[in-house]
């Protein structure tokens, strides 16, 4: 019963592996890549945990740990350079108040508009 639960799980991580490497080939952006790439590391780390489970060996747990490290750094390293932020008080079109508007932009409630007399 143990092999046809290892065989199972096998095929099931082998076909979860083969999607991730099909979605960081085709992408289309940067944090796709990086979701494939968590999706393939732990199917990695599964198979090795599956092989470990059925030959009874414990010697795969401190490569088990690496792995995960490894994937969990990855992650964290691409999710940092993904979330780089625009500069204060503008928009990522690069649209936006300037630095030296007054707060609440240029139209800001209670300001004149250029040309018009305060009454």
């Amino acid at each position: 019963m143990m092999l046809v639960v290892g065989i199972v799980a096998t095929a099931l991580l082998a076909a979860g592996a083969l999607l991730a490497v099909v979605r960081m080939e085709r992408g289309p952006s940067m944090l796709d890549r990086s979701v494939a790439f968590d999706v393939l590391t732990t199917a990695l780390v599964g198979a090795i945990a599956v092989e470990a489970a059925l030959s009874r060996r414990t010697e795969s747990v401190p490569i088990l740990v690496v792995l995960s490290m490894v994937g969990f750094i990855g992650s964290v390293t691409v999710a940092r350079f993904a979330a780089v932020e625009p500069p204060k008080g503008r928009r990522p079109d690069g649209t936006g108040p300037e630095a030296t508007d007054p707060p609440g932009g240029k139209d800001a409630p209670g300001q004149d508009a250029p040309g018009q007399e305060a009454s």
